[in-house]
């Protein structure tokens, strides 16, 4: 029937037709389960970050390290509002970058491992340099080895000596005028092995910081008061349980976790890296 001069027809609209039943309803965003993205279980409290996607399932951790398995799709939050998490697309064809921002060499091949290599001062400080570097490396050739305190480079040079086929690039914390291991540095430059070593390293008094606040969503790495250890004192600024060492490397995951390229990390720490890759390749 049409209105006749009466108005809007009512009944113009076939009732029936499909999506009669999501007319005038909000779509609900659907967004993909990417790592670190933060969500909140609607009617159930528990708030985490994406951890991983496996078998239709979503794996969360919340801020104590709790994880838990909830199924894809509705039933999240983000910032209170509902949306629908759903798996990552596979990534598109083509160049891949690697998190240090060099396109990925997708077709290289197994090789020898050069005997020049990288020796890093912290198991920490090894992670990150994997983390970012690692698929760099690996097309170089260059080994990264932990190196558990400056004190035993010495030690290292005298077992198996460096020289002009066998390179070795060090990195260490807090390398400032005056430190202990300026001295080293300095000393291992002026002794017989200098022309083939080079120490290089970051002002921060431990990696962590080499990770920009940004990174991690806070303002500033927190002000550690003298008297608390370094490690400990920021853990529990950040509101995190620092009770033992498990406590310790639990906190460093979630730093870790937040960083996904060269552009979560401190210049003062990629430009000494590079200049060690540099070296040890040359």
């Amino acid at each position: 029937m049409n209105n006749d001069g009466f108005g809007a027809d009512r009944y113009g609209a076939d009732v029936l037709a499909a999506g009669w039943r999501d007319a005038g309803r909000r779509a609900v965003p659907r967004v993909a389960a990417t790592p670190e993205l933060v969500v909140e279980i609607a009617g159930d409290g528990f708030c985490g970050a994406v951890t991983g996607i496996q078998s239709g399932h979503v794996e969360l951790e919340d801020r104590l390290g709790r994880r838990r398995l909830f199924p894809l799709g509705g039933g999240f939050l983000i910032d209170g509002q509902a949306v629908v998490l759903e798996a990552p697309k596979a990534a598109a064809s083509g160049p891949r970058r690697t998190a240090s921002g060099s396109f990925a060499a997708e077709t290289a091949r197994a090789r020898v491992a050069r005997a020049s290599r990288i020796l890093v001062e912290g198991r920490h400080d090894a992670e990150l340099v994997e983390k970012v570097w690692g698929d760099d490396l690996r097309v170089e050739r260059v080994v990264v080895e932990y190196l558990q305190g400056v004190d035993l480079l010495e030690d290292v040079l005298r077992e198996e000596p460096p020289g002009p086929g066998r390179r070795y690039g060090v990195l260490v914390d807090h390398l400032v005028p005056g430190s202990k291991e300026s001295r080293i540095a300095d000393a291992v430059a002026r002794g017989p092995h200098g022309a083939h070593v080079r120490i290089v390293g970051h002002p921060h008094i431990d990696v962590w910081q080499c990770v920009t606040p940004r990174a991690l969503g806070i303002a500033a790495w927190p002000d550690v008061p003298r008297g608390i250890e370094w490690k400990v004192g920021v853990s529990r600024a950040l509101g995190w349980p620092a009770h033992d060492q498990a406590d310790i490397a639990r906190t460093w995951q979630r730093i870790l976790g937040a960083v996904h390229s060269y552009r979560d990390l401190d210049p003062a720490l990629l430009g000494r890296v590079e200049e060690l890759i540099d070296f040890v390749t040359a």
